[in-house]
């Protein structure tokens, strides 16, 4: 990158044609790159999204279940069944970390649960502490005093557990059975690392996060015809969706726990009739294919998949990664290739950014003598200036636009990272997480000192002299390896990775276009 921000780049000179000041403008653009960086990693964390916020929520007390527990396994979930509530859910296809080997378990605190059940005031309703009965089907079963019969089945299809509750009234007279279901969590893992976290809701068509930090502020509330809640964290998520119409859905913290609820609007079932109420939880990584898979059973799901701004980059991105994952069997080298992919698409703006800046270099000695000759006159000095650009053929912002490109490749690069669960735990050389950062920080100083590289070769033979902006510029410049040194030893080594690499690319493009150019 630092080869478009050297100081004999056309944007560099054109700032310079307009001020003498010691502090050249060119620095406000390389401001402005930070400015960017920084207003999309705080945005992700402050600004708030649109609610709809009721005076009061009730608060829901965590009481603890004396139902037994039963256990349900599938090849991709197993999880434990205490009547209502669903809790320590294992995702037997993930490992906590790429050094302890012990399964992903979702909704595992001691008072972490998912609980799906019924309130009426017509006719009496399981509790957390009912003890159900067996049927041969394996189906949970359950009669009041009122000739009222319900009966559970739950299966599991992937990484979605179906909960479908049959409602049958054998009394005289009509009951109206209103279901609810809730998700409780502790405070832990606040983390969000610029991936969308915390309580989220899709309610009337939209999809609406409230991290942690807001929830630990005020509850949230949402009215919606049909629609899912629950919580996500940077690699996984717990969603819960009731099949039913008039929900209302909340989210809130109480104590310790976070709540993340629906209650929907009574169902009337009349005297002999049955009703059947389906409820869908799905527990299971933010993965693209799983989200699209399980949104079968819970439509617009694959929306809590947060490729961020440059979604349009990040989604072929990541598609490319895996695919090249494939073939190579390791994501450092994934990572490589996917860097000389995009420099090669790159070249042709390359190749015309390396002859605009190596002419531009040619123009060095004509430039000066005409800031020198005309310094007193501003105008005839921006006409001899361009005149000097048209007898060359170049333009003042001919080497910025591959700098511009790379902006979105780098944010998209780097949201795609932080997203990608197979990369989580992926290997490459001394690194054992290329979604983390360099524990032993090799590539950041990598990174600079190729950097470093390319500022040397895209230096003038003959140096600005004086206290124009050129010369600040010239001096500014210097700092800037070890200012991005610093800036990206905290990021994911993945992304510094391909920074490093498509440094060491643009330095071999440099050679072969000099090369070819003389």
């Amino acid at each position: 990158m630092v080869q478009y921000l050297n100081n004999n780049s056309g944007f560099n000179q054109w700032n310079a044609m307009r001020s003498e000041k010691k502090q050249s403008k060119s620095m406000g653009f390389f401001s402005w790159l930070v400015i960017i960086f920084l207003a999309w990693w705080i945005s992700g964390m402050f600004i708030n999204k649109k609610n709809v916020a009721p005076e009061t929520l009730t608060t829901v007390a965590v009481e603890k279940s004396s139902a037994a527990i039963n256990k349900l396994d599938s090849d991709k979930l197993s999880v434990n069944i205490q009547g209502l509530r669903f809790s320590n859910v294992s995702l037997k296809e993930h490992r906590k970390s790429a050094t302890n080997t012990e399964n992903v378990s979702l909704i595992d605190g001691e008072t972490d649960f998912i609980e799906i059940g019924f309130v009426s005031a017509d006719t009496q309703t399981p509790n957390i502490n009912t003890k159900w009965n067996i049927d041969s089907n394996n189906g949970m079963v359950w009669n009041n005093n009122s000739k009222i019969k319900f009966n559970r089945n739950v299966s599991i299809a992937d990484y979605v557990i179906r909960v479908s509750d049959t409602i049958k009234n054998s009394s005289i007279k009509e009951i109206n059975v209103a279901p609810y279901a809730r998700v409780v969590r502790g405070a832990a893992n606040k983390a969000s690392a610029a991936v969308e976290t915390g309580g989220v809701v899709y309610a009337n068509s939209n999809l609406d996060y409230a991290n942690w930090m807001k929830l630990d502020k005020k509850p949230y509330a949402y009215s919606t015809v049909r629609g899912y809640f629950g919580f996500a964290e940077q690699y996984w998520e717990t969603i819960v969706s009731v099949d039913a119409n008039d929900q209302t859905i909340s989210l809130k913290k109480s104590g310790d726990s976070y709540f993340a609820d629906s209650n929907v609007a009574p169902v009337k079932i009349g005297a002999g009739q049955t009703a059947t109420i389906d409820t869908y939880i799905f527990a299971g990584p933010r993965i693209g294919k799983v989200l699209d898979g399980a949104s079968e059973n819970i439509p617009n799901l694959s929306k809590t998949m947060d490729y961020g701004w440059f979604w349009f980059f990040a989604q072929p991105m990541l598609w490319m990664i895996n695919w090249l994952f494939a073939i190579v069997g390791n994501y450092g080298i994934a990572i490589i290739l996917m860097t000389l992919i995009l420099r090669l698409l790159m070249w042709p703006l390359t190749r015309k950014s390396y002859v605009s800046t190596m002419k531009m270099q040619q123009m060095q000695p004509e430039l000066q003598r005409v800031q020198k000759l005309y310094a007193n006159d501003k105008a005839r000095l921006q006409m001899e200036m361009m005149k000097v650009y048209q007898t060359h053929k170049t333009s003042p912002m001919s080497g910025c636009l591959p700098m511009l490109i790379q902006i979105p490749i780098f944010f998209a690069l780097y949201k795609a990272l932080l997203i990608s669960v197979p990369m989580r735990s992926a290997k490459f050389l001394w690194i054992s997480d290329l979604a983390a950062m360099d524990p032993y920080f090799i590539l950041p100083i990598l990174m600079g000192a190729t950097m470093m590289l390319q500022q040397y070769l895209q230096s003038p033979k003959t140096k600005t002299t004086g206290n124009d902006a050129m010369a600040s510029t010239q001096k500014a410049m210097k700092w800037m390896p070890i200012l991005f040194t610093v800036m990206f030893a905290w990021m994911p080594a993945g992304l510094v990775l391909y920074w490093t690499m498509s440094n060491v690319f643009s330095i071999f493009q440099m050679y072969v276009i000099k090369k070819t150019s003389k």
